[in-house]
């Protein structure tokens, strides 16, 4: 039987942790967790969706070099998610669940392809995942834990 690979989304929090202060265990740890995520996408174990608004954020990125690094992610990407009209709507809709903008705009280009994860270290974010339904919003760590749980 064919398998589909488990399809990722990490947001922009995500991308930004290794490149955080990591004099805080819980962000080394965040940071070890997400490179472990990322390492498994370029084995192709995990599909990697990027999308416009990760475009849009990395841009205002002060550090070239991160920036850079950053970049480099859509080119690994398998699916790339562009601005839409439905989009922007299904954004505004899941604002009403208390999300911010941005995170509901990364929320529904996640869910347009039908990921299976939406990865944040943004706990206010991935506080609101009881709000949604279709997805789930987790953590580096809990992603790790969740798949070495499954046999």
């Amino acid at each position: 039987m064919d398998e589909r690979k488990l399809k990722i989304y990490l947001d922009n929090c995500c991308y930004n942790r290794p490149f955080d202060e990591q004099s805080q265990d819980l962000i080394r740890l965040e940071t070890e967790a997400k490179l472990v995520v990322q390492n498994r996408v370029k084995q192709g174990l995990y599909s990697l969706v990027w999308s416009f608004m990760l475009d849009f954020e990395n841009n205002d990125n002060p550090t070239a070099a991160n920036r850079e690094a950053i970049q480099s992610w859509q080119h690994i990407a398998d699916e790339y998610c562009s601005a839409s009209d439905d989009i922007l709507s299904s954004a505004k809709k899941i604002m009403l669940h208390g999300l911010k903008h941005k995170d509901a705009i990364h929320l529904a280009c996640a869910m347009k392809h039908q990921c299976d994860f939406l990865v944040t270290t943004d706990r206010r974010f991935s506080n609101k995942n009881d709000r949604i339904s279709g997805i789930e919003i987790i953590n580096p760590i809990t992603l790790i834990l969740k798949m070495e749980a499954i046999p």
